[in-house]
Formats: structure tokens, sequence, C-alpha cells
């Protein structure tokens, strides 16, 4: 009769130890790279989201136009804000959709720099894991793409935020969609470390401008309007920690935002290949700026005291601009 309860208790031992192990894995740090500014002290980037379509819907003509930017600006690094592969990710690090879609269509000189990126829910629905992988970074050097991390260039730290799955209807109401959860369940655990994980971050961060980085939007007029999960459970957190910006793609747009309880401004860079023209929702367009409904991408520039956003359509051409200041601390 010993058998069984010795059996028992080592089950329970290994059952408790899993689960330890689970909880250790899923609340670790995020990880970090530094990216050092120009020796100046500025730093410049492009913003881009929900492109990857083998060129098609204008996805071309807006590489075309980012690259001329890029070189103008002389842009330290690009940031995706996801959807990068249309219309279901990756099948694998094998598929051919990362090459033709990515490799082949942002050829001009000046974007030959590291890519930073974050999964969108489309990139969900394929192999989301093909992405993450290391293999993509020894087909082209300038993809890295996690699920949340941090980029550091001390002038500003942005914090990039798997937002996908905080939100509810694709685990309700997938519409016959399949999405590829490894690495995410128990779904609550992910959510709940995944904020605690970068509210601590936040905290501990000296950049003087703090920007973060998540596919869905939390203010917008577009398809898809407001995520009222990022507005329940990411938004005060960047409240509290004087954010500065939060970007975002999902929606095919382009667009500025300010909150009305902080200074922080939303900007939606989601304009890479198919835009929706006309979809705009009347519900909420408190603190609305600015909107564009068709492609395009955004660029920005920082120093100590000053950031300078503008939106570009296909043609280059700047539709708006976004200036904000900081004052240097006062000499005591």
């Amino acid at each position: 009769m010993a058998i069984p309860c010795k059996n028992s208790r080592t089950s329970m031992f290994f059952l408790i130890l899993s689960l330890g192990l689970c909880l250790v894995i899923t609340s670790a740090e995020l990880q970090r790279f530094d990216h050092p500014a120009k020796q100046d002290g500025s730093l410049s980037f492009l913003v881009v989201g929900d492109w990857g379509r083998r060129g098609d819907f204008n996805q071309s003509q807006v590489a075309f136009q980012m690259g001329k930017i890029g070189e103008k600006l002389d842009i330290d690094f690009v940031v995706s804000t996801g959807d990068n592969f249309y219309d279901n990710g990756l099948t694998s690090e094998h598929d051919t959709a990362f090459e033709e879609s990515f490799t082949k269509i942002y050829t001009e000189k000046s974007l030959q720099k590291q890519w930073y990126s974050v999964l969108g829910n489309h990139d969900y629905r394929g192999d989301a894991e093909a992405q993450l992988s290391p293999l993509l970074r020894k087909i082209d050097s300038r993809w890295l793409c996690l699920r949340s991390f941090i980029v550091n260039t001390e002038l500003a730290e942005i914090f990039f935020v798997d937002t996908t799955p905080l939100v509810d209807k694709y685990f309700t109401n997938a519409d016959e969609h399949t999405y590829d959860w490894r690495g995410i369940a128990p779904r609550k655990a992910y959510i709940a470390n995944l904020l605690k994980d970068v509210e601590l971050a936040l905290k501990k961060s000296s950049a003087k401008w703090k920007i973060v980085v998540g596919h869905h939007a939390i203010r917008s007029v577009g398809h898809h309007g407001d995520t009222q999960e990022l507005i329940n459970q990411l938004l005060p957190i960047l409240r509290v920690n004087d954010v500065d910006f939060y970007m975002n793609g999902h929606d095919h747009c382009l667009e500025h935002v300010s909150d009305l309880e902080s200074p922080i401004q939303f900007l939606t860079s989601g304009a890479g290949s198919k835009a929706w023209r006309g979809d705009v929702k009347e519900l909420n367009k408190e603190g609305l700026n600015f909107f564009y409904d068709g492609q395009g991408f955004m660029s920005v520039k920082l120093n100590p005291t000053d950031a300078e956003i503008a939106f570009y359509d296909v043609y280059g051409k700047v539709l708006h601009r976004l200036n904000a200041s900081k004052q240097l601390h006062p000499s005591i």
C-alpha cells in the first residue's frame, strides 16, 4: 500500500517542480538589446506595420519611399509593428514568404539596418515561433523578432510588447482561424507576467524618451477601433510611468491621437501595404489629431530635448508632423 503513496508523492513533487519552472520561465525579465544613438546624441528610425504581401498592395512603393526617407534621415534602425506576413504568418522558418515579402522588398541601402519586430494577430495564425527563430537571422541578418523585448539606445528605451494574447476575441471567437499559442499557455499567467515585466522595466528606465510598441492600437478611429483590453490593462501602466509614445499597427492606416489624461501620444503606423479606404469609426474621436486611410509609414527623430515624428504617404509626401519637447534637468 506504500508504493502508490510514494508514487503519488513523487508525481506531486514533479508537478510542483514543473509549475515552478514554468513560472520562472514566464516571469523572466524582458531581453534587452543595446543600440547606441549617433555620436551627436540623436536617434532616428522608421516605423511600418502590416506589410508582408510579396510587394503587392503598394508594399514595394512604400518600401521605396522608406528607403529615400531613411537615407535622408540617416536612420539607425526600422521598427515593425506586426502583421509581418499575410495572410496567415509563416508556415515554417523555411517559408519562402520571408524572403519574398521582406528581403527582396526592402532593398534600399538605407534599410539595410536592424529591423526590430513584434508579432501581430495574423502572424499568430501561422507558425508564430518561426518568426522568432535564429535561422531567419541567418537568412537575413536585419531580422529580429521576439514576443516582448527592449531596445536601449540610452537616449530612448523602446519597449516591445506582445499584445495579441491580451485580446479576448482570438480565444473566444476565432472566426475559424487557428492560432499558434505555443509559449502562451497558461494565458492568464503569461499576461500577468508580461504586464509585470513591462511595468518593472518602465519603472527602472532612466531614458529621456520612453516608447512602447505593440501591434494593437490602444486608441484608434480605424477599422478595429480602440482595444479595450489594452485600455484596461496596459494603458494604466503607461500613464504612471511617463511613457511618451505608444506606437502600433493593426489598423491599416496612419493616425495620431492624444491621450486626454496624460501626455501620451498614440501613433498608428499600420499602412505598409493594403489599406482600408473609407473605413472609419465614428464612435470615439476624442483627441484625434490626424487620420489617413491610405498606405504609408512613419519616421521618428529624437534628441535629448526634442522629438519630431512625421507621417508619409506612398509618394513620400509628409501628411502630418508631431513635435514634442522635453525640458533639460535644471541645474542646482
